[in-house]
């Protein structure tokens, strides 16, 4: 077996890190007691790579990817993931694909030669091409019944710089341009260990599953960066007009980025926001005016930027107090005013979260990988949980004081505008 090299961790790091004979960083998570174990591969795919004028190839070679790969067709690759007992997904974001996996411990080896055929060779049969465009363009159809996900979609795309700003979902013009050669083309250059990172998260023994790793992967190669940011995104206030009697409300607003220090606080604000039936937003716009029937609040962070997304649906008569009450509260939470209870519920509702999802092997490994792609380390959930134990109200408090927000971005969707 190669002699393989740890990647940067921290000591506290899960029982270990290691570096590929091709580069790539993989991390293992032996869980005592579990049996399933789960794989989570982020390879630099996403929408933000897609060409200009192929929008939706990633989400298009999503779906071609669980189509055949090697010498199995469609149908042989799915019975080889059932010989396996193993589940598998294929699914783009905005930075990367994330290739996925669970099975039980016994079935590693086969879950992962069956993953590395998925992302090394898959087949972009032609005759599956026509289809996998079909349902892209159905999806991209569906935003018309589904007004909550294009305000929150026209508020990232004013919000964010391109080409982070772009959907998932591609455009109908670019999903209609691609052929299965510009397909294929685009995921033999993004399909690279350059920028890729894998974790796998259960019942696993990391220096047997590296070895087998290795064998599968050691002549892969390539390097593929992080797409540069083009323009400055034009955020302000923008109304989409919709002939509903619903209002969608979609305010964003920036976060820390992944890796700094007030990552942590920013997550513990958002949860005193959000956290439930307790938290300010759902108290104050819901419970105390009765001004909507659905308000929360979540913060995203990736190595570069965080971002904060707060969402209120309400309806036309209610909509423009519901914004200005809303506002209100995003700013009132910046004085600093959280409270002994508040920030308590806050540090429980988070800890139990990451106590529920540290149970699944699927979301370690998930986390894991995020871990990998957006800190360049892991973190155990024993070092979560201490490093939010660790804050303090009047740290929390302290930073709110601090925090800069940026230019908001708010975006509406109903029948008319809220401001001019």
């Amino acid at each position: 077996m190669p002699d393989h090299t740890p990647a940067a961790s921290s000591e506290t790091a899960p029982d270990t890190v290691l570096r590929l004979a091709c580069g790539m960083p993989v991390a293992f998570e032996r869980v005592e007691g579990a049996r399933s174990v789960s794989v989570s591969w982020m390879l630099p795919a996403g929408a933000a790579h897609d060409p200009d004028k192929l929008c939706g190839i990633s989400s298009v070679s999503s779906e071609l990817l669980l189509r055949g790969a090697g010498s199995m067709d469609s149908r042989a690759m799915a019975d080889a993931f059932d010989r396996a007992g193993a589940m598998r997904s294929a699914e783009p974001t905005i930075r990367r694909m994330t290739v996925a996996g669970t099975t039980t411990g016994d079935r590693l080896d086969d879950l992962l030669g069956l993953l590395a055929e998925m992302v090394r060779r898959p087949r972009f049969d032609p005759a599956s091409v026509d289809p996998a465009k079909a349902l892209a363009l159905q999806s991209l159809a569906s935003l018309k019944d589904d007004p909550q996900e294009r305000a929150v979609l026209a508020a990232r795309l004013r919000h964010l710089p391109e080409p982070y700003n772009r959907s998932t979902y591609g455009d109908e013009s670019g999903i209609r341009a691609i052929t299965r050669d510009a397909a294929k083309a685009w995921w033999d250059a993004h399909a690279v260990p350059g920028g890729s990172v894998l974790a796998i998260a259960g019942d696993v023994d990391p220096d047997t599953a590296a070895a087998r790793l290795d064998a599968l992967l050691g002549d892969w190669s390539g390097v593929v960066p992080d797409p540069a940011t083009r323009g400055a995104p034009a955020r302000g206030y923008a109304h989409e007009s919709d002939e509903s009697n619903q209002v969608q409300i979609v305010v964003v607003h920036d976060g820390p980025a992944a890796d700094h220090a007030d990552a942590d606080l920013e997550r513990l604000a958002v949860s005193v926001l959000s956290g439930g039936m307790s938290g300010r937003l759902f108290t104050k716009v819901r419970e105390e005016r009765g001004l909507c029937y659905a308000v929360h609040a979540s913060y995203r962070a990736d190595k570069d930027r965080g971002v904060v997304s707060s969402y209120v649906g309400t309806t036309p008569e209610r909509a423009k107090e519901s914004l200005t009450v809303l506002m209100a509260e995003l700013d009132r939470i910046n004085t600093g005013d959280v409270t002994e209870d508040e920030f308590r519920r806050a540090q429980i509702g988070i800890r139990s979260r990451l106590v529920f999802s540290g149970e699944s092997t699927g979301a370690r490994a998930s986390s894991l990988a995020g871990d990998l792609a957006s800190l360049g380390r892991v973190r155990s959930l024993d070092e979560r949980l201490a490093a939010f134990e660790a804050i303090t109200l009047e740290a929390l408090n302290a930073y709110l004081r601090r925090r800069d927000p940026g230019v908001p971005t708010i975006q509406t969707l109903g029948p008319t505008p809220l401001q001019d």
